[in-house]
């Protein structure tokens, strides 16, 4: 079975994240795409995404790695929900690397031209729900 295409694109959004190449990382994004940088956090449009994950990469010392695991896709109209697994490895402060496991959730519209855009980049998943910051 031929992988999904989204497959790609998301290994190439890990691939840039972990590079730091933010310029071919925000082509994958919609202009009016919202990412969840933390609980309770959420930016808006390109411009704030890059530089939200800027300021990730910041945060892990640049030193950030993602990977991907189990992808599931469900397509319904020209939308694509994709539910995977995130793997992160990142310094731990102590000389080491920490490795953590999430089980991300993306939404992807496809557009006119045939490319598949992100408008919702949800590394949290539904872990969201424990976090008691829910929006109504």
């Amino acid at each position: 079975m031929t992988p999904h295409p989204l497959r790609q694109i998301i290994e190439s959004c890990d691939h840039a994240i972990t590079t730091k190449n933010y310029d071919a990382l925000i082509e994958y994004y919609a202009d009016d795409a919202a990412l969840v940088v933390k609980p309770g956090m959420t930016v808006k449009g390109k411009e704030n995404i890059r530089n939200a994950f800027i300021a990730i990469s910041d945060y892990f010392q640049d030193q950030l790695i993602v990977e991907q695991g189990e992808m599931q896709v469900i397509e319904g109209g020209d939308n694509a929900l994709v539910i995977m697994e995130t793997v992160l490895r990142f310094p731990d402060g102590q000389g080491g690397i920490t490795q953590m496991s999430r089980r991300a959730t993306y939404v992807f519209r496809l557009e006119s031209d045939g490319r598949w855009l992100c408008t919702i980049d949800n590394s949290y998943g539904t872990s969201l729900l424990d976090t008691g910051n829910r929006s109504r």
